[in-house]
């Protein structure tokens, strides 16, 4: 679209608060941006000198604009970075994360049972998350389980069934690990504070889990019930040690989201810590690919945005490095100077760092598509490395496996000038 193309509809784009999309000939959506002023904001990119080849070739592009009004530029943000994360336009900030976080879910049911999931439904059941790691969640489910007992079984535990006694309490009961809603044996409301407490502690607020627990240890004691008094007793000491291994920042803060960013030539990188009670239950590092000329300041503001999302984060403070433009005024934007919190914002830049180092590492590693001179720098830094007299171009490892002592069996890669060559790996049946 030229320029004055765009001044025969330029009248029609109101002076209001909005969000505008860029279509091309075939009618795909290009970019999706906001505005205090639609028709400034629009404008702009028919009247500016571009510096970059990138924002030029969009501007070629446009056929069709289209835009929605709104309220304020609250809602334009929101529904900026809602349509960005549908449709994925092309000369938007790409977010390359395209990973599915696992959750923890508190199942809609009778006596709900608490398990990983990849899959959000809409059945009614609440995911607590997401999560980073699937490792850590069925680590935290099975610390969790020690602590507080809760059914694992598929029964229906309708009160129904209860009553009919269709059911019998099964090995996890005997074990400790159940408390046998299934005979009626614990009854709902009891259930609920259980889960009341998993809550609790996926929040990180490991003090009033441990205050639960001490109130249930006096009610035992008073009942002369002094077995289960000292189980209770034994838990609070378990959760009071691990809660001082965990990573306390300050037991003067309260809920914070942190960000760092760190940008060069193609790409930036945004690292984020969760802090929740003055602990950190979450880190999250990714990295996000601009395609115009936009700022750090704009690039931190749509991850931060994007990021808070994802993660359902509902803390009232963001920590960053610099100002952004965060157009909800129930959150606070701070910018620490020295502190507590500056120490966080210390870590995240921390973190970003050895993210961006480690993804440099792979690349190094990762040679085909190298030109032969980056190859070659690879194997003069192994010959190095391994002190070797050659250049290792010619690379073979073996590993040896056996079944109990038997049936032993060996296999061998292959690595020519850097590169896996697969046609020379072997597979060994040994003979001894």
């Amino acid at each position: 679209m030229t320029q004055q193309e765009f001044q025969q509809r330029a009248h029609t784009i109101p002076h209001q608060p909005g969000i505008y999309k860029y279509f091309d000939a075939e009618d795909v959506l290009l970019y999706v941006g906001k505005a205090k002023d639609l028709r400034k904001r629009v404008s702009s990119y028919f009247s500016k000198t571009f510096t970059t080849y990138k924002t030029h070739e969009l501007v070629q592009r446009i056929r069709k604009i289209e835009f929605t009004i709104v309220d304020s530029e609250q809602d334009a943000f929101l529904l900026e970075n809602s349509l960005i994360k549908e449709y994925q336009p092309r000369f938007n900030i790409n977010l390359k994360d395209d990973k599915t976080y696992p959750y923890i879910v508190i199942k809609k049911e009778p006596f709900p049972r608490i398990f990983l999931t990849r899959k959000k439904i809409n059945d009614g059941s609440e995911y607590l998350g997401p999560f980073t790691s699937a490792g850590k969640v069925r680590e935290l489910i099975a610390f969790i389980r020690q602590y507080i007992p809760l059914r694992t079984c598929k029964l229906n535990l309708s009160d129904q069934h209860i009553k009919k006694g269709k059911f019998k309490v099964c090995l996890e009961y005997h074990l400790g690990n159940c408390k046998g809603p299934c005979e009626g044996l614990q009854d709902a409301a009891a259930y609920a504070e259980s889960l009341q407490q998993v809550r609790n502690m996926l929040k990180g607020n490991l003090g009033s889990v441990i205050a639960h627990f001490k109130a249930q240890m006096q009610q035992h004691a008073a009942q002369l019930e002094f077995e289960k008094a000292e189980l209770m007793r034994k838990k609070i000491e378990h959760l009071e040690s691990y809660q001082s291994r965990s990573v306390i920042v300050s037991k003067h803060l309260n809920s914070v989201d942190v960000f760092a960013i760190l940008k060069d030539d193609e790409l930036a990188y945004v690292s984020y810590l969760m802090v929740s009670n003055g602990t950190i239950v979450q880190t999250h590092t990714v990295p996000l690919e601009p395609k115009l000329e936009e700022t750090e300041q704009e690039v931190l503001s749509f991850a931060v945005a994007r990021i808070r999302t994802d993660f359902n984060s509902i803390a009232k403070e963001i920590i960053v490095p610099f100002e952004i433009e965060y157009p909800d005024t129930a959150i606070s934007i701070t910018v620490p100077k020295a502190g507590d919190k500056k120490k966080l914002l210390d870590l995240a830049l921390k973190n970003v760092n050895y993210f961006k180092d480690e993804l440099r590492r792979k690349k190094i590693l990762h040679l085909e598509g190298s030109s032969d001179i980056e190859k070659k720098k690879v194997l003069y830094e192994l010959q190095s490395y391994l002190h070797l007299q050659e250049v290792p171009v010619h690379i073979e490892c073996f590993d040896n496996s056996n079944f109990q002592g038997a049936y032993p069996v060996s296999a061998m890669v292959c690595f020519r000038d850097g590169l896996p060559s697969k046609k020379d790996y072997r597979h060994y049946n040994v003979k001894t």
